[in-house]
């Protein structure tokens, strides 16, 4: 696949032909959103396309968002007027909150498992009691067999779901896995 974040052009033609499910996932994630929520932060915007599956079920949302590619945000920006939309690392702190709702989809992957467990750490810090953390991501599968994305060696860092409940769970999050298939899954952190 590439490091497709720095051809923002490219990104939905690259999505499309390497993932199959890439919009079963972004509607899965979108849906666990729930609806209603007021304040919304996603880490790992990119070109904007999960927070515009996701911010019609929130009408009114304020968007705050994080990328580390500018050129990503400057596709987003273009589709999402209004949104506070940063360039910052995964690894940066997050906006203050706090958040009704954090979601991220194809994002977290880039981190290894210690980074990924520190994200959901400050995700909890900054999600209002009763908030909702959505993720969408590519993950180890059960069945090697069954890992079908394309991934870039030291960029790529999926981790197994069973690891990435149990740093939800010291997180303080309750997760579940909303929907798996392959090596693509969603769970929620409510």
């Amino acid at each position: 696949m590439g490091q497709f974040h720095f051809r923002p052009d490219e990104y939905i033609e690259l999505m499309e032909s390497e993932l199959p499910d890439y919009y079963r996932l972004q509607d899965a994630a979108a849906e666990a959103t729930g609806s209603g929520r007021a304040r919304l932060l996603e880490p790992g915007t990119g070109t904007g396309e999960s927070a515009l599956r996701v911010l019609p079920r929130h009408p009114g949302a304020r968007l705050a968002g994080i990328d580390a590619s500018a050129d990503m945000l400057a596709v987003a920006r273009a589709q999402l007027p209004g949104a506070d939309l940063r360039v910052s690392r995964l690894e940066d702190p997050l906006p203050a909150g706090p958040f009704d709702l954090v979601f991220t989809v194809l994002a977290i992957h880039h981190l290894d498992g210690p980074g990924k467990a520190d994200l959901f750490q400050r995700v909890a810090a900054v999600l209002d009691a009763g908030g909702r953390f959505v993720i969408g991501d590519v993950v180890v599968p059960a069945d090697p067999a069954d890992a079908t994305t394309p991934l870039s060696p030291d960029y790529d860092l999926p981790s197994r779901v069973d690891e990435q409940l149990v740093w939800l769970s010291d997180a303080g999050f309750e997760p579940s896995l909303l929907w798996a298939s392959g090596d693509l899954a969603g769970a929620l952190g409510p």
